[in-house]
């Protein structure tokens, strides 16, 4: 069944099965677990605390330098979708990243461009594609395929992008649907979004935080308990109701874009896809020579990727462009609290990059 996370109702549907509260297995053993191929990432949750203080400190002080830039892209997006959709939209934000960004943009559309439109936010695991009981179900409640946009923060190597792509173009196959296969994106670092509001490597507040920033939900889970007709599972964190940031972080973005929708253009500049998907090839293929890295799935480049790394997994090396910017200060300070070396690179082609340490080398 449905639910709005800790949103208002008709901000966002989860089509999320709402699990118990699992064994969470620790950050060392997922690791473990994932590289050796004996369990997939997506049958596996580690337990999620609540950020400290101080880092708190520093989620505030990327919203107060970030959120103009953040609502303005929420705008073009916005701008772009309702530009290339006729009739009503069906906003389908992929979990977790792409949750704030689906409220924001769908309000967007309704309130800005005055488009009939509904949010529906559903799971894509790497490896297992989007969740297709999650796609019946919104033909289901009668909205067109052609009306579906899939949206998320922004692209890192393009996996999901990808995969997306595929499993949609296989869904459409075994349904005969129309369903666009293409991701709306914020910032598309690997040129692999179908339509992106920026191509830059920018500190996107939301990326700070985990359940605290996207309606109280996990990662999604994709394990035994879920069968062939169920969403894709979660875990609800109401434990963390107290300090929750969802709904704030929303509406002060919504009040932003609101603001500029007079002054700013929804339409951008085009962006160089293909410069960018170079680029990033020519970065993943120099940094796997120079770190020795086998498997391209431990680097994770832009400071979205770097973000949850540091967040999640475990580290082996942080790489920075520029130590002491602004926009990679919470990265700082999550490498100072697990002591994760930061090495300098000047000629990074992002931001920041993180490292995945090898569980052979844990």
């Amino acid at each position: 069944m449905s639910f709005p996370g800790s949103y208002r109702a008709g901000e966002v549907e989860f089509l999320l099965t709402r699990l118990q509260a699992q064994e969470f297995t620790s950050v060392h053993d997922k690791e473990r677990l994932i590289q050796s191929g004996r369990r997939h990432y997506s049958q596996m949750l580690s337990p999620e605390s609540l950020p400290s203080p101080r880092y708190m400190a520093v989620f505030e002080e990327a919203c107060r330098a970030n959120n103009a830039r953040m609502a303005a892209d929420c705008l073009r997006l916005a701008g772009l979708i309702a530009a290339r959709r006729s009739g009503r939209i069906a906003v389908v934000s992929l979990a977790r990243a792409g949750t704030p960004v689906g409220v924001v943009v769908a309000r967007l559309l309704r309130e800005v461009f005055e488009r009939e439109t509904v949010h529906f936010c559903v799971s894509i695991v790497r490896d297992r594609g989007v969740d297709r009981a999650a796609l019946r179900h919104i033909l289901a409640r009668g909205h067109a395929p052609e009306s579906l946009v899939f949206v998320d923060g922004w692209t890192g190597k393009g996996v999901i992008a990808r995969e997306l792509a595929l499993s949609v173009s296989a869904f459409n196959a075994a349904h005969g649907t129309g369903i666009d296969n293409g991701l709306h994106v914020l910032s598309d670092l690997a040129g692999a979004a179908a339509v992106a509001a920026s191509g830059d490597d920018y500190l996107i507040p939301s990326s700070i935080l985990n359940a605290t920033v996207s309606g109280l939900v996990s990662r999604t889970v994709l394990d035994e308990r879920i069968g062939p007709d169920d969403f894709h599972g979660c875990v609800y964190y109401s434990e963390f109701a107290p300090h929750d940031q969802s709904q704030r972080f929303a509406d002060a973005l919504v009040d932003l874009a609101r603001a500029q929708a007079g002054a700013t253009p929804p339409g951008a500049a085009p962006l160089d896809a293909k410069a960018a998907a170079e680029r990033s090839r020519a970065y993943l293929d120099g940094a796997m020579a120079r770190y020795g890295i086998a498997d391209v799935n431990l680097i994770k480049p832009g400071i979205g990727e770097a973000t949850r790394v540091l967040l999640r997994r475990m580290p082996r090396l942080l790489v920075l462009r520029q130590p002491g910017a602004p926009d990679v200060r919470h990265l700082e300070l999550l490498a100072e609290e697990k002591q994760v070396p930061v090495a300098l690179d000047p000629l990074l082609p992002y931001h920041a990059v993180s490292l995945i340490r090898s569980a052979s080398d844990a």
